[in-house]
C-alpha cells in the first residue's frame, strides 16, 4: 500500500500513475496524514463498477419478474391503445 502527500504527488504525478498501474494497487493521496483520495488503474476500477451495474440489472429483472407474477401482464393491444398507437 502506497501513500503519498498531495503536494508530493503533484510534483511527480506521472510516477504516481505508473505506480498504480504497475502494482495494480491504489496509491493513496494524503493531506496532514489523512487519506483524501486514491489513484488506481482504470481497469481495476472498471471491474467492480461493471459488477455493481450487473448486480443492479439482476435486481431490476427480479423485481420485474415478481411484479409480473403478482399482477400478470398487459396485453400488447391494450398497451398500444393506451399509447394511442392502435
Amino acid at each position: 500500500m502506497i501513500e503519498i502527500s498531495v503536494s508530493a504527488a503533484r510534483s511527480r504525478l506521472a510516477d504516481v500513475i505508473d505506480d498504480a498501474r504497475v502494482h495494480h494497487a491504489p496509491v493513496f493521496l494524503t493531506r496532514r496524514g489523512r487519506r483524501l483520495a486514491a489513484v488506481i488503474d482504470a481497469e481495476d476500477l472498471e471491474r467492480p463498477t461493471e459488477a455493481a451495474e450487473d448486480l443492479e440489472d439482476i435486481k431490476a429483472a427480479e423485481a420485474a419478474r415478481a411484479e409480473v407474477a403478482e399482477h400478470g401482464t398487459i396485453p400488447w393491444d391494450e398497451v398500444k391503445a393506451d399509447l394511442g398507437l392502435a
